[in-house]
């Protein structure tokens, strides 16, 4: 509270428009106070990094003390009325202005008011042509004002570029000056400063001289590879590996150009050109199977376009392709041949099991993708039919490659009926994966032949109270707890 008295009190005494006091007008004390106060506030937006000093004619700072009274003294001793006249006073010991540029003097910029009687706040005087001479120019940081293509040594210009400023690289002339600054990037492991010298580097040095030495510096070669082949340069990449002499990447880049190829034709004669690219005994061997299952598909294609078109297959009319098979993976060309060419003959390129035996397909992948396609038909005698084998001595045995669950689940999950479930779930080895099965699925048959074959008198007991009363399930479990035969375990 009497900070605020002070600092209200001092506002009056300070003020031009004072209101009544007992103090007397003339007090230099308080006046030299007020310049004070007004010149440390000046200060206070000059930019602390100016080493410039401003004089005054007579030699003294401008700012101090001893120029503060003197200007304090030649405005308080002239009379409001004579205001002009103590300009060019103020003036003549003190910097020279044009007198026609600007109606302020020095004291009333620094007490608030020009020579008119009106007020005016210091932003309004500092945007005045002819008071910016007296208020030092606001400026940034000396740092901000240094060029930017300056002569930045090379680990100076990685440090700045790692801060994400803006460096030029065109100052690097030398091929001797273009390594240091990428053995610099290198030295800090920033791949964003590698790449963005080795793109630097790219457009500015010959082919051979880059490729040259970045055989020596494995780092930044991995760097251009993968840029390159994110961008797409494949031109480069191509000569860049050819350079270097390793043959199968030179052929997998050539490769992975097929993937711009839209149409089937085009893709299948360039993939036949690529059969004959220096690949692995093992990539070879993929390439291969890629063109010989386009041209199949392409086969395919343009027989099945020609019998939906005609109405003539009854499978077509009942289920419409929804899409091209062109260009699909192996498994989905399967899937649809399952699907639509399931009984032909294995001479034609669309049977299945022509399929399998092209591309030596194992019979775990074809017995998935084949009940997945006849389960989706709900052809339950082909599905029994794929899962039955025969011995060499004649007899017949229900056999799953990938485990009868497996089964279990892709035939409910095609809506299965309770007795297709239940032949299955039979077959399920494990007795505990069998019963949850069993249960989940409601075989009620299944879970109260296992509970007799294990013997369990309470769990069977506890499971027919679980179902219907007076079914023929419930008829079952009384006759077999009837059952005197039986040496149960509980």
């Amino acid at each position: 509270m009497n900070r605020m008295k002070v600092d209200e009190e001092e506002y009056w005494h300070s003020s031009k428009c004072k209101a009544f006091t007992f103090d007397d007008d003339d007090d230099e004390l308080s006046q030299l106070k007020e310049s004070k106060r007004a010149v440390n506030s000046l200060r206070d937006i000059v930019d602390d990094d100016d080493d410039l000093e401003k004089f005054s004619w007579s030699g003294e700072p401008v700012g101090s003390i001893s120029w503060s009274i003197k200007e304090t003294a030649s405005s308080s001793s002239n009379a409001p009325e004579g205001r002009d006249s103590g300009l060019q006073k103020g003036s003549s010991s003190h910097v020279a202005f044009p007198k026609q540029a600007s109606s302020y003097s020095i004291s009333s910029f620094f007490k608030g008011r020009n020579k008119f009687g009106s007020f005016q706040s210091l932003s309004d005087a500092l945007s005045d042509t002819g008071i910016k001479s007296y208020a030092p120019e606001l400026r940034r940081p000396k740092a901000e004002y240094k060029d930017y293509s300056s002569d930045w040594s090379p680990k100076d210009t990685v440090r700045r570029m790692q801060r994400g400023k803006i460096c030029s690289l065109e100052r690097f002339r030398s091929l001797q000056e273009k390594l240091m600054l990428l053995d610099e990037a290198v030295a800090v492991h920033d791949g964003n400063v590698i790449t963005a010298i080795l793109i630097f580097l790219k457009r500015t040095l010959k082919r051979e001289i880059l490729f040259q030495e970045l055989e020596v510096r494995q780092v930044a070669l991995r760097h251009l590879i993968h840029f390159l082949k994110e961008t797409g340069e494949q031109k480069l990449l191509l000569d860049l590996l050819r350079f270097l002499d390793r043959t199968e990447e030179v052929a997998l880049s050539r490769y992975r150009e097929h993937l711009s190829i839209q149409e089937a034709e085009k893709r299948r004669e360039f993939l036949k050109g690529c059969i004959r690219l220096p690949f692995s005994s093992e990539d070879a061997v993929h390439v291969q199977d890629h063109y010989t299952l386009l041209e199949r598909q392409i086969i395919i294609e343009a027989n099945d376009r020609h019998l939906e078109a005609s109405g003539q297959s009854e499978i077509f009319r009942k289920y419409p392709r929804k899409a091209s098979i062109l260009n699909m993976p192996l498994v989905t060309t399967l899937f649809y041949s399952c699907f639509y060419h399931y009984t032909e003959a294995e001479g034609t390129f669309s049977s299945p099991t022509n399929l399998k035996k092209t591309f030596k397909i194992p019979d775990k992948q074809y017995v998935l993708t084949a009940l997945a396609a006849r389960a989706k038909l709900r052809a339950w005698h082909d599905v029994d039919a794929l899962l039955t084998t025969k011995n060499w001595l004649g007899y017949t045995k229900k056999r799953a490659p990938i485990g009868f669950h497996r089964v279990v689940e892709i035939l409910q999950r095609n809506s299965a009926p309770v007795q297709v479930l239940q032949e299955y779930v039979r077959l399920v080895e494990d007795v505990e994966t069998r019963l949850n099965l069993a249960m989940k699925y409601k075989c009620h048959d299944v879970v109260i032949d296992t509970y007799r074959d294990l013997k369990d008198r309470h769990q069977l007991m506890a499971y027919r109270c679980k179902v219907e009363r007076g079914s023929a399930e419930e008829d079952k479990i009384d006759s077999i707890l009837s059952n005197l035969q039986i040496r149960w375990k509980n």
